[in-house]
């Protein structure tokens, strides 16, 4: 099951552009816009995780993190900054305990293709991970990067925003006595 969902990453496969990858991950990234962490910015990421998803491979619920977060505030965010500052995600915080769970209506089977791999990540690395998104995503929208039509993987947008931005987009033509045409691919 484990060769299926999570092969072994062996850099003898590597192709030519996958050798360059692993030496550019490996490169130590500072930039201006790695300003630190605040005790406020780190206090709302753990506030808005969830308490209720199942511990992982540290034992650790979310409640527990917040915790500890409330009583050593600038011990929690100074470990935050050190992973930025450093350019690092702890190993054990991308350890992952893997739930195969049957899909729906393949109980009988026992195909490892029948099977979705759940995993479960560290709570802390999952902060640190919504830290760097929130980042991401906030360098994204205040300088433009991302385009107007951008709606799947992108924060309070889904493929209803793309439906009706495209309903809007033919009503105008109709009104405006224009010929639209519409190719849709599904890949």
């Amino acid at each position: 099951m484990m060769d299926t969902f999570a092969p072994k990453d062996n850099n003898l496969d590597d192709n030519a552009y996958h050798i360059a990858v692993r030496i550019y991950a490996e490169q130590t990234v500072s930039t201006e816009d790695d300003r630190q962490f605040t005790k406020h910015e780190v206090a709302n990421t753990i506030g808005s995780m969830n308490n209720n998803k199942s511990p992982r491979t540290d034992g650790i619920r979310g409640n527990i993190f917040k915790q500890v977060f409330n009583t050593v505030p600038t011990f929690v965010t100074a470990l935050y900054n050190g992973c930025l500052k450093q350019g690092i995600f702890p190993t054990t915080w991308k350890e992952a305990k893997i739930i195969p769970c049957i899909k729906q209506g393949q109980e009988r089977s026992t195909e490892v293709t029948k099977y979705r791999p759940i995993s479960l990540l560290n709570y802390g690395g999952k902060v640190l991970e919504k830290h760097l998104i929130n980042r991401i995503n906030h360098h994204a929208t205040s300088t433009g990067y991302l385009n107007k039509n951008q709606y799947g993987f992108w924060p309070q947008t889904s493929s209803i925003d793309a439906g009706l931005a495209l309903q809007e987009y033919i009503e105008d033509g109709f009104r405006t006595g224009e010929v639209t045409i519409l190719v849709s691919l599904d890949v």
